[in-house]
């Protein structure tokens, strides 16, 4: 018996630094997670490549040229999400510590605040995976997996 092939869904994540602070975004009126802490982030569409997606979110988003040549990824997830959304993902976080542009809350309807908070001393309502990521990321860990039931 042939196993069904699973189909994730890509996500890129941006983890933007300013003095030992990163941006988070509190959501709103999404559906999902509202009156959380994420980042500046989005799927992958068809044809884009994560570091495309990144670039476009972190404009669309948070009004922000990113130079592809001035970020890094700096962590991978494979995450089960069933429970939540009915499918895995494949989550790709950049790390960009200088941008053009002017900060701003682009997306004011779907994004109640974009704020700075200490990288060790998140909010208690970041998203676990979230916080799972900057975790990681603050351990030099490069690749993890979350949600997973074993």
């Amino acid at each position: 018996m042939e196993k069904d092939r699973q189909q994730s869904v890509p996500a890129s994540y941006l983890i933007l630094i300013r003095h030992n602070m990163v941006l988070l975004l509190k959501r709103k009126n999404t559906g999902y997670e509202d009156g959380n802490y994420s980042m500046v982030a989005g799927h992958v569409d068809a044809g884009e490549t994560f570091t495309d997606a990144i670039i476009r979110e972190a404009r669309e988003e948070a009004g922000i040229i990113i130079d592809p040549k001035k970020i890094k990824v700096v962590h991978v997830m494979h995450r089960d999400s069933k429970s939540e959304t009915n499918n895995e993902r494949v989550d790709v976080y950049f790390l960009a510590e200088e941008w053009g542009g002017k900060l701003q809350n682009m997306e004011p309807r779907k994004c109640e605040e974009l704020e700075w908070f200490e990288l060790y001393d998140l909010p208690s309502n970041t998203i676990p995976y979230i916080k799972h990521a900057i975790d990681c990321f603050n351990k030099n860990i490069f690749y993890s997996e979350f949600g997973w039931k074993k």
